[in-house]
């Protein structure tokens, strides 16, 4: 197999032909390789060296012997060393264990060949930190692949790999799978797990899953990795049926909400971003859906307030934990400036703000599930921009304070972070281009849980609006 033939392969596509021996796990391995060291001398993907030979996995999953790699944040691999983006991590603390979704992702097959670059601490909607450099975009190497995953998207979207692991607390898979024109669903609060360092990642907003280039990807994955562990708070009612059989199935006719005011009270929205999701919005009323203009009434400045709690309590705690462990006091020279604000923003809160801001979020996941009790899905823009030049979401910039930085990311990506607060699946999907070539994410959003309709639904615009056929310049 060369590394030509590996990059016109799904990963669905490629676990068929190792599955049959028509290809070796050697041969997959090897062009992955390859792929991988062609493209990111250009991307900056890979944090640290890549594996010489696969992380261990099983022989018999789904996906086994298919290119995979794992985002430096929150998933870890025993041994495997953890950076998070960070300076004060240093070359990295190896991890003492396995969390639940990495072993699900072993016992899937999956052969998992490097670490993908993160920004500090996850928080930024691109992928640039001082501790590794910024990540490139195949599309176009002076702008963002996006964030917080941009290291596994743009390895994705080059087709370096098929596949790989990305995570979402405010719309960390889907503004890369946006920016580098790839599938990029969060699944409902509670469908992969957190465990066992987490419970409520982010209060409830952090959700862990994956960037592919194909729905069928997405569906067979899930398939292959959801699911409750001993421990976990949630325990989701399984899919009536194989998420993977839904890709075929398609959807039934659906109420739809066509909606292109961000959900944040932050920034304004390109017209190509609306032209994608408006032109999306027609292409499903001729598969016969009703399309209305319609969105859940919101108040966008306190949810806006209350997610600056959540982010900066976060980045707090994190900080502060992460430095008594390493016998440090955090300072400019181990973290970033907007980092080093929000945490000192977030060590201000009070046990009753983080109250105020849990009762803003059970108010807006009420208003959204009663919003859903007449729409079966919301259709939005996934970003309010295509994408960002490197170097715009700066993270060491000192003059932006907390408010100033969380206002600063989120006038790009105003659509997202509902979904994150509400728990409700979304997914980003490529359906829309720009005159440089450049793709442009839509959004789907599902009632909490449902997945199966989301991924009936994304199947049928990946059949009526094929992205496969488009390649980036970096592949």
């Amino acid at each position: 197999m060369t590394p030509e033939e590996y990059a016109e392969l799904d990963a669905t596509g490629l676990a068929a032909l190792l599955s049959k021996g028509e290809v070796s796990s050697d041969e997959a391995r090897d062009a992955a390789v390859a792929a991988i060291d062609t493209v990111n001398p250009r991307l900056n993907a890979v944090v640290g060296e890549r594996f010489d030979t696969p992380l261990e996995h099983a022989a018999d999953g789904p996906f086994a012997g298919v290119p995979f790699a794992i985002k430096d944040l929150i998933v870890h691999a025993e041994g495997v060393p953890q950076r998070a983006g960070t300076r004060l991590l240093g070359a990295g603390v190896p991890m003492p264990a396995d969390t639940h979704l990495m072993t699900r992702f072993r016992r899937a097959g999956l052969a998992t060949l490097a670490l993908t670059a993160t920004p500090e601490l996850g928080f930024n909607a691109t992928t640039e930190s001082v501790a590794t450099g910024a990540v490139h975009n195949p599309w176009d190497t002076t702008r963002s692949p996006g964030g917080s995953s941009g290291g596994s998207a743009a390895l994705v979207a080059a087709r370096a790999l098929p596949v790989a692991h990305a995570n979402d607390g405010g719309g960390s898979i889907r503004i890369p799978a946006a920016a580098c024109g790839l599938v990029g669903l969060k699944p409902s609060q509670g469908r992969t797990s957190p465990g066992p360092d987490y419970a409520d990642p982010l209060l409830g907003m952090g959700v862990e899953f994956a960037v592919t280039r194909t729905v069928r990807d997405t569906a067979g994955l899930l398939d292959a990795v959801h699911g409750y562990e001993p421990g976990d708070r949630y325990l989701l009612p399984d899919p009536p049926r194989p998420y993977a059989d839904e890709v075929a199935a398609g959807s039934r006719r659906l109420r739809v909400a066509l909606w292109t005011t961000p959900f944040s009270g932050n920034g304004t929205v390109d017209p190509r971003c609306t032209a994608a999701t408006e032109a999306t919005a027609r292409t499903l009323e001729g598969l016969g859906h009703a399309v209305e203009v319609a969105g859940p009434e919101l108040d966008a400045a306190a949810f806006d307030d209350a997610n600056l709690v959540a982010w900066t309590s976060f980045l707090a705690d994190g900080v502060d934990v992460l430095g008594a462990a390493l016998g440090v006091e955090p300072g400019s020279e181990h973290l970033e400036a907007a980092t080093l604000a929000c945490a000192a923003h977030g060590r201000t809160l009070t046990a009753g703000d983080l109250y105020a801001a849990d009762r803003v979020f059970n108010a807006t996941r009420r208003t959204v599930a009663a919003f859903h009790q007449q729409y079966d899905v919301i259709l939005t823009p996934t970003m309010n921009v295509p994408n960002t030049p490197l170097g715009y979401l700066d993270q060491d910039d000192p003059s932006r304070d907390a408010r100033g930085w969380y206002d600063h990311i989120f006038s790009t990506a105003g659509f997202t972070a509902l979904s994150n607060v509400t728990g409700n699946p979304a997914i980003s999907l490529p359906l829309g281009r720009t005159e440089e070539g450049w793709p442009v994410g839509v959004q789907v959003v599902a009632p909490y849980g449902d997945e199966s309709t989301l991924i009936g639904l994304a199947a049928d615009l990946e059949r009526a609006m094929p992205w496969s056929g488009h390649r980036p310049p970096t592949s």
